[in-house]
């Protein structure tokens, strides 16, 4: 797929999300290898970075828009409804390593969405339109937008804006498939995305549109491109705890076949190197902090694993989780269980249950 002037690898994105798309994140989707393909990940967008807060050089958002060399390629993402503003910020993103800007026309969350843009840009469809504008104008990567369906089923913008954003010379459209009155509530919407694919190819053959939403395995993606027409997918809270997700996707939608599973044991390496990458980007208390909280997203993907989030969630040193995932993951490899558990613990673990029922 291409986004203007940019060639990706491959059509899967990895969605800017609030909280959890950091850098340390990113280097760990890119760090696990395609089946028989170097890069799985077409392209990877840092969290959302409020326009105001990159101007002002924020401790906070300097951290959020942080990247690397090994980061690349990535896109930012900005919101705002100032439009010098954000073409300011926008020339900064360019200045920093970004390969794409991205303007944020989805956000539901209150704090964007009703007083700094997000998804209220599409109640004047007009007014975004001179916006983007006025970015395109602005620098020479390409210019992005991600959308939804709507501000309700009131204010639905499938047929007009996104093709009047293709105009103006925004390069790519990615659709999420909800209005912002729906946040992330029912089933994203296929004929939505369908609709926004046939108002921008109508004009604009050559602009790709990106599905977005409940994509939780990569048999999703394969049905949103199928159903929608759309030229890529866009991967966000799916990939949360199955970072491994754009392996699978690339791959399915590459050969049509999925590839071999990883092992537990594989995939609590790429636990491990996440853990590492928060360990080294920042410090230890924020990587230990970090890991406490995000141990619930991975660890459906590592069971077997008795206790797991219990036990990391009493951790409080770097050297204490290392140890005990490095621990399980030889005694994976190793044809074992990721954990023994104590004949004691065992048989107190029925009579625990009953009384957390009881209470």
């Amino acid at each position: 797929m291409q986004i203007g002037s940019v060639k990706l690898a491959s059509n899967v994105l990895l969605a800017p999300l609030a909280g959890y798309t950091d850098l340390a994140f990113r280097l760990t989707v890119r760090g696990i290898p395609g089946h028989d393909q170097p890069k799985a990940l077409g392209l990877a967008f840092t969290e959302l970075l409020c326009s105001y807060a990159i101007l002002n050089q924020s401790t906070k958002t300097m951290w959020l828009a942080a990247t690397s060399r090994a980061d690349r390629p990535v896109g930012m993402q900005l919101y705002g409804k100032d439009a010098d503003v954000l073409a300011a910020a926008a020339q900064w993103a360019e200045a920093h390593g970004a390969v794409t800007l991205d303007i944020n026309m989805g956000c539901p969350v209150d704090k964007v969405a009703k007083k700094n843009g997000g998804s209220l840009l599409l109640c004047n469809p007009p007014a975004t339109v001179g916006l983007a504008a006025r970015v395109v104008k602005a620098i020479k990567i390409p210019v992005t937008a991600k959308i939804r369906l709507g501000w309700d089923d009131t204010c639905l913008i499938t047929d007009t804006l996104p093709a009047a954003l293709a105009d103006v010379g925004v390069a790519a459209i990615t659709v999420h498939g909800r209005t912002t009155e729906q946040m992330f509530r029912d089933s994203v919407r296929i004929e939505g995305i369908a609709a926004v694919v046939a108002a921008v190819k109508r004009r604009h053959p050559q602009v790709p549109v990106i599905g977005n939403g409940d994509i939780k395995e990569a048999a999703d993606a394969r049905r949103m491109i199928d159903a929608t027409g759309c030229d890529g997918v866009m991967i966000g809270r799916g990939a949360l705890g199955f970072p491994w997700i754009f392996r699978d996707t690339a791959c399915l939608l590459r050969t049509g076949s999925m590839p071999p599973p990883l092992t537990q044991a594989q995939r609590a390496r790429i636990v491990l190197a996440h853990f590492d990458h928060l360990h080294r980007l920042r410090n230890e208390e924020h990587a230990v902090r970090m890991i406490n909280q995000r141990i619930s997203w991975y660890s459906a993907g590592l069971q077997p694993w008795p206790r797991l989030k219990h036990q990391v969630r009493l951790m409080t040193s770097a050297q204490e989780f290392r140890e005990y995932l490095l621990a399980g993951i030889e005694r994976l490899e190793r044809g074992e269980p990721a954990v023994t558990m104590d004949a004691e613990v065992v048989a107190m673990e029925p009579a625990a249950a009953t009384m957390e029922s009881a209470a």
